[in-house]
């Protein structure tokens, strides 16, 4: 039995589909982690 399970996520954003469709299961013990681009990530200033 999955500790977290998804199934058949979509997500939009107005007509953009971001997510389309991702199942996903996360057993006990297992380390998960997902990447993607941070538009909120601003540089460093020196």
């Amino acid at each position: 039995m999955a500790l977290l399970e998804l199934c058949n996520l979509t997500r939009r954003f107005g007509g953009l589909i971001a997510i389309d469709d991702v199942s996903l299961a996360i057993e006990s013990g297992e380390f998960v982690t997902l990447l993607g681009p941070m538009p909120w990530a601003q540089p460093w200033s020196s």
